[in-house]
């Protein structure tokens, strides 16, 4: 099969590409020093690349992407970084640390109580490095850890998650902040103890050098999106939603891939060569730059997300091309759902 024959809207991935960037960051955070964030793409075939690549271990954001990953048997050592309470899911990720090595992120009391009362045995503390999301005060952390431990947990370390600072542009300025951060992660760290001082993302993965930070959870590098690509990292995109022209006139075109199949919480998508419009249910509406011709109805059109975690989590296959666009593989997209 062709991409021009493929059903559309379709998750395309280009296989070339996304190789490129993996090898681009296992040369830059090899083996351990990169955890995946598996909500990126949500897809164990390419967590089983990642793997291929050296990394072992795993940045999950729901338990379902961990017992995913644990039933294929892909990776060994998972990271939820993500505050959980549900005691039925908790437990499962209990019964399934006789597979792997499962580590819960934790932030409170109350966190602590439902992964002791499920019985899993692995945490770390989140520790709130200046995002107003999860994470307990850096000088509470040390407090939680020693409740942890009373109760026979084994503390790995702490995690925390500079995620307001991914996009700032300034590099001299950026820099400094992550380290800031940073330096709040490490305080937390000397009163908790344990291996692990686990942060960042794509985009601050290489802002690390001089701090304590020894896993970086960086998971958009491996397919990309419209909004990372802004910073100039040496990451390609690697994946598009291909549509197909469904009307056209002298002013606009419209093709078949909408809200429904793009997320839209960074902004609209872009289309190389045209102007997008905007974006309704089942329909993006965009008109060709000057030049560039007007695209024929049944003409197949690659729209680039601004968002790669949430789009790739709205479909339920990707399709994986070769430079020529023959389609060489089709992967679920399985890791979906919590």
């Amino acid at each position: 099969m062709n991409i021009n024959e493929l059903p559309t809207p379709a998750v395309v991935i280009d296989m070339d590409l996304l190789q490129k960037n993996l090898a681009t960051m296992s040369a830059i955070h090899p083996g351990r020093r990169l955890r995946p964030h598996i909500k990126a793409h949500k897809c164990s075939g390419i967590a089983a690349m990642q793997v291929a690549a050296g990394h072992n271990s795993f940045t999950c954001a729901t338990p379902r992407e961990i017992l995913g990953l644990v039933h294929l048997g892909i990776g060994n050592d998972f990271l939820l970084a993500n505050e959980v309470l549900d005691e039925s899911r908790l437990t499962a990720l209990a019964e399934a640390q006789t597979e792997a090595l499962i580590t819960v992120a934790i932030d409170s009391d109350e966190c602590l109580a439902a992964a002791h009362k499920a019985g899993i045995r692995s945490v770390v503390i989140d520790v709130n490095v200046g995002m107003p999301r999860c994470g307990i005060d850096p000088t509470r952390a040390g407090a939680l850890a020693d409740s942890a431990r009373a109760l026979g947990i084994d503390v790995r370390g702490v995690m925390g998650y500079e995620g307001h600072l991914m996009m700032v542009k300034d590099r001299d300025e950026k820099k400094k902040q992550v380290h800031a951060a940073m330096s709040l992660l490490a305080s937390a760290h000397a009163d908790v103890g344990g291996d692990i001082v686990s942060a960042g993302g794509t985009g601050t993965h290489d802002m690390f050098a001089g701090t304590t930070v020894n896993e970086v959870q960086a998971g958009s590098y491996a397919l990309m999106d419209s909004q990372y690509a802004e910073l100039g990292h040496d990451f390609v995109q690697a994946m598009w939603v291909v549509g197909t022209v469904i009307s056209t006139n002298e002013k606009w075109s419209v093709i078949d891939a909408g809200i429904k199949s793009l997320a839209m919480d960074h902004g609209n998508p872009t289309i190389k060569d045209h102007a997008v419009w905007f974006c309704s249910d089942e329909h993006t509406t965009f008109s060709a730059n000057e030049g560039t011709p007007t695209p024929r109805v049944g003409e197949r059109v690659y729209v680039t997300p601004a968002h790669i975690d949430p789009t790739m989590a709205l479909h339920d296959v990707a399709y994986v091309a070769n430079i020529y666009g023959d389609v060489i593989d089709e992967w679920p997209i399985d890791l979906r759902g919590w």
